[in-house]
């Protein structure tokens, strides 16, 4: 029988490739819906990734007593200082589409030009950053265990293909003539930052599923 792992997320396209990443784990990748008949909100005010990704796994865990994944992951722009990093999902402002992201990171990206001339687009280096966290209440003590996972690029000012969300059309991979959009499911799966850090993720949950195997013989036994 699979365990159930819940994905402490309201973002369906990280939730669907979570699924897509997992599929060949002994785990039933659910959803908050699919747990709580109530909205779990957690305020994201760290100041990284990884404390943002700890702060979900564990009020999500605490709030529904099963194993938690948490993924917290953005862009960031070298020009830009590493923004819009932690802010990545409302940098145009709170509850901001995709859209209107893609459209306020290009404003900035065209501000930087106008205040130093001879930027050119190649000088947009960027990279995605994924940091995931898993929680299990009931093992290592509810003590969180954090992976993470880059990929590297730069932007364009063009947005290109109909694949992916958030930034994907503005992300040019590295080594790659395409944007995060215009990869296949496959291919981005293999080279994203979530990919890369759901990669390092699996043997902690190998090993964090075998453990609550074993609690649950030595309760029923």
């Amino acid at each position: 029988m699979k365990h159930s792992l819940v994905v402490a997320t309201n973002n369906r396209g990280k939730l669907d490739e979570l699924r897509h990443l997992l599929a060949d784990m002994n785990v039933e990748v659910l959803s908050l819906a699919d747990v709580s008949k109530k909205p779990i909100h957690v305020i994201e005010d760290g100041l990284t990734f990884e404390a943002n990704a700890i702060k979900k796994a564990r009020e999500v865990a605490s709030a529904t007593m099963m194993l938690t994944l948490a993924d917290d992951s953005g862009l960031e722009v070298e020009a830009l200082g590493g923004a819009p990093g932690v802010r990545s999902a409302r940098f145009a402002g709170e509850r901001a589409t995709d859209a209107e992201n893609n459209a306020a990171l290009l404003a900035a990206l065209d501000e930087l030009t106008a205040d130093a001339a001879g930027t050119r687009t190649s000088d947009f280096k960027a990279r995605f950053r994924c940091v995931l966290a898993l929680v299990d209440p009931f093992v290592r003590d509810g003590e969180p265990f954090v992976v993470e996972g880059t990929c590297s690029g730069k932007i364009t000012r063009t947005p290109r293909g109909s694949g992916g969300f958030g930034y994907d059309p503005l992300f040019l991979v590295e080594g790659t003539d395409k944007t995060m959009a215009e990869l296949t499911e496959d291919e981005k799966n293999r080279i994203s930052h979530r990919g890369r850090a759901t990669q390092q993720l699996r043997l902690a949950l190998e090993k964090t599923l075998a453990a609550r195997d074993e609690l649950t013989r030595t309760v029923v036994g």
